[in-house]
């Protein structure tokens, strides 16, 4: 037999191919991940939506729409912008200044806002000023231009109103309810309807400029300032010129795709998160595809032991052994890498898909793929190959001929020292994060909690064969009484740690991952389900999808036997908090409330630990504990926060309650919200005592249960995001178990073949088997479970307080299947190979 390196390494593949199968799929499926989170990552990165409504105009002005942090760092202050809830809007008189810019034709302040017609039940229109015709093609078809006072009513908004040129309507906006005459009629320019603007029909209203800021509730300020071109006039040159206009202002002048991000202010959650799967779960499934890749590689290398031996037996040098396993990785590697992409590829298109069927993602960003995910992929599965094989390889390389023939025949007891070190400071590391999760508090508690996973998933590989040991000597005391098929799988279990190791490793990290993810999204729902149930008391619940009249609570409170009416506007402030020693921006739920808190005390129990709701008012807030423990900051201090239009306020905190998970976690009165909305109009109506029916005029009534099953429905999306994610982290070490246990089985077609030789009967031998499958998933389980609450208690109770919500079905199901998976795994190969000897 020739002993050059790559002829050893064909002959290998050759003649074992069982082994380099486990690792061909095992480098397959890490090369899918990597693939699919690269692609999402990417896309992330480059994602952007055209511009819609400003696509005829060239260039747009608009105010920086992200609050910034700047933090000191090692490399030097780094700054971090975060999404604002709402529209940051700039002064309207920038539009004169950019007219002036050379090359400039014409500048309009845009408006677009909410706009309720007469009755709540008669649904909203969105209005806009009429200048912004010149840029949106919508033109009129009767009437003339609006003047204060007037408006300009789209087809269909006419039509549903029935009303005509010279008629007066009713409309509220946000400066209150008044009546206007309609000056004409217009039909919507493709600028108004892009995006569902004008109800994608004409649902639009237009008015005169110069009221039309004020209508909007933002007086003198608006969302854009759009700027068109003379003919002839390059739109660069037009941006630049404009930018020098506006210089000190404090506005952006943007062109091209960037337009697109002013008017659609989703993209910048996309972008969040798309990087959020792409990087953050992607590093954490890259590690975890690396990790089980180089165990499968170990494992094939290790089962070759014996061939090894015999190569330095007949002269073979350590040089050619490292080089032969080298080579080995060299022909599996890139091809698994490639065949691994397509499937990858598949796997983020359908993720990115199910994204935006589900609104997270906008459906005018497309998924991007070029070379770079695929060629990381490639090469991870590569250098992971490459330095598996080079650690599995160093002893049977390095040691004498006769010394390896031994360790051929027997498998040593005891671990390497420099394996049980790292071991052992991997579960003294894990245990330190985890008392520091334990006295942490919000993202603190999580970010401590995610590196105590990881120790201990470490702490299991490096630790394997002594934990396999001591887990098949537990199994042979409770196994005495279980005949001589259960004896002997004990006994194979014991004498063969290492092998057994390699078959727990990818259940343990099946069910930790899979369970901490799952269970961490059950435990919350849990907990916020409760606190919702729980914190609203009022008899009935008013909504309405186009928002609620200004005076709804007024309205309600007159009907006959209702105690108190509070209407509540829902939206986002930004939090500074900090966590890993770093600060960061929090879009944080805030509920603007219209009534005192003596009367919302009468319709939401929001559990009040310090100070009163009597105080929440003009500069004065009430959040909850857990956010008032990660900013820092208690009863009688002030929290600096950015309202949704990103303006900086410190409002004095006066009281702190319980139910911010399940309820918002800031609570402030309605007028301090004014004029830093998009939307001036409530969402949701709290009502105590009276009768549901006469409350149907606002919107739709429901009773507090009602109310809390379709809040929960609208958490589906981080339920669907953490499903998705232990699906893929689990299947993919699911995938793993079932193919190491698939390799270790064809492995032992010699010792299975002798115990049919001796006299054992096939289903003697299938028992056996079944018993040691029936210990290695036992055995991944329990330590997979340890491993996920061991993780999951310090974060939860940071996060929500309490311990962790396990269903007791969803757990059995997730035990059920590692065991179901582990007995398929062997006995269907040990089957095949049974019959194979008997042919």
């Amino acid at each position: 037999m020739s002993l050059k390196p790559n002829g050893l390494a064909r002959a290998a593949v050759r003649f074992k191919p069982a082994s380099f199968a486990g690792t061909f799929v095992a480098l397959m499926m890490s090369a899918l991940i990597v693939t699919a989170c690269g692609v999402l990552l990417e896309t992330g990165l480059r994602a952007s939506v055209p511009a819609e409504r400003y696509a005829g105009a060239p260039v747009v002005a608009a105010a920086d729409q992200s609050a910034r942090v700047v933090a000191d760092t090692v490399d030097g202050p780094e700054e971090t912008a975060y999404p604002l809830p709402d529209t940051a809007r700039v002064d309207a008189g920038l539009a004169a200044r950019a007219a002036r810019a050379p090359g400039a034709a014409v500048a309009v302040p845009d408006f677009t806002f909410p706009v309720l017609r007469g009755t709540a039940a008669s649904g909203a229109l969105t209005g806009h000023g009429w200048g912004s015709h010149v840029f949106t093609g919508t033109a009129l078809s009767e009437g003339t231009a609006p003047h204060p006072g007037e408006v300009v009513l789209g087809t269909d908004a006419a039509r549903a109103a029935r009303a005509g040129v010279g008629d007066t309507v009713t409309l509220e906006t946000a400066d209150g309810r008044a009546g206007f005459r309609v000056s004409g009629l217009a039909e919507a320019g493709a600028g108004d309807t892009a995006g569902g603007d004008a109800g994608g029909g004409g649902a639009a209203a237009w008015f005169a400029d110069d009221e039309a800021s004020v209508l909007a509730g933002h007086p003198g300020r608006a969302d854009a300032i759009a700027v068109l071109a003379e003919d002839g006039t390059d739109p660069d040159g037009l941006a630049a010129a404009v930018g020098a206009s506006l210089a000190g202002s404090g506005a952006h002048v943007l062109t091209g795709d960037d337009r697109g991000e002013v008017e659609d202010h989703t993209l910048a959650y996309a972008k969040e998160t798309l990087f959020a799967i792409g990087a953050s779960f992607g590093a954490i499934a890259t590690l975890v595809a690396v990790f089980t890749a180089a165990g499968t590689v170990a494992l094939s290398v290790g089962q070759r032991s014996r061939e090894f031996a015999l190569l330095r037996a007949v002269g073979a040098t350590p040089r050619q052994i490292r080089r032969a396993v080298a080579s080995e990785a060299l022909l599996v590697a890139p091809l698994a890498g490639l065949l691994g992409c397509l499937p990858g590829i598949g796997l983020a298109h359908w993720w990115f898909g199910q994204m935006q069927d589900r609104g997270a993602v906008p459906d005018a960003v497309e998924l991007h793929v070029s070379g770079f995910p695929l060629l990381a992929a490639v090469a991870v599965g590569l250098l992971t190959a490459l330095g598996a094989g080079w650690a599995a390889g160093r002893r049977p390389a390095r040691i004498k001929p006769g010394q390896a023939l031994a360790e051929a025949s027997v498998e040593r007891l005891r671990p390497g020292v420099v394996r049980t070190v790292l071991g052992l400071a991997a579960v003294g590391g894990g245990s330190v994060l985890a008392g520091v999760a334990a006295s942490a508090a919000g993202s603190d508690a999580a970010n401590a909690s995610l590196g105590v996973v990881m120790l201990f998933m470490l702490a299991v590989a490096l630790l394997g064969p002594v934990l396999a040991r001591l887990c098949a000597a537990l199994f042979g005391l409770l196994l005495r009484g279980g005949g001589a098929s259960a004896s002997l799988a004990a006994a194979n279990s014991r004498t063969n740690a290492r092998r057994l190791a390699s078959a727990i490793t990818p259940i343990v990290l099946a069910m930790a991952f899979a369970s901490t993810l799952v269970f961490m999204h059950t435990s919350e729902s849990h907990v916020a389900s409760e606190q919702l149930r729980d914190g609203v008391t009022a008899d009935h619940v008013v909504t309405n999808p186009a928002g609620l009249p200004a005076d709804a609570a007024d309205r309600a409170a007159r009907v006959p036997g209702v105690d108190a009416a509070v209407s509540l506007l829902d939206t986002q402030v930004l939090v500074p908090v900090r966590g890993g020693g770093e600060t960061s921006l929090q879009g944080t739920a805030t509920q603007g409330v219209s009534g005192s808190g003596a009367r919302l005390a009468k319709v939401q129990d929001l559990d009040v630990r310090e100070g009163s709701l009597d105080r929440v008012g003009k500069g004065r807030i009430a959040v909850d504990r857990t956010l008032a423990t990660a900013a820092g900051a208690g009863l009688g201090d002030t929290l600096p926060l950015h309202l949704p239009d990103g303006t900086k306020a410190a409002p004095e905190i006066v009281a702190v309650y319980g139910r911010g998970l399940g309820l918002p976690a800031v609570t402030m009165d309605r007028a301090s919200l004014d004029g830093h909305l998009t939307s001036p109009f409530a969402d949701t109506l709290l009502v105590s005592g009276g009768e549901a029916g006469p409350l149907g005029a606002l919107g739709e009534v429901t009773d507090a249960s009602g109310y809390a099953l379709a809040q929960n429905v609208d958490r589906e999306f981080g339920a669907w995001a953490n499903y998705v994610m232990a699906a893929v982290l689990g299947g993919f070490a699911a995938i793993a178990a079932v193919n190491t246990l698939v390799m270790t089985v064809l492995d032992r077609r010699r010792e299975l073949h002798t115990l049919r030789l001796v006299g054992s009967t096939r289903r003697q031998v299938l028992r056996m088997l079944g018993w040691e499958s029936l210990l290695v998933s036992a055995a991944g389980v329990v330590l997979g479970t340890a491993i996920a609450m061991i993780t999951l208690t310090p974060m939860m109770r940071g996060l929500t307080g309490e311990s962790p919500h396990v269903p007791p079905l969803l757990y059995g199901a997730f035990a059920a299947t590692a065991v179901a998976l582990g007995l398929a795994a062997v006995a269907l190969p040990a089957r095949a190979a049974l019959r194979e000897r008997q042919g």
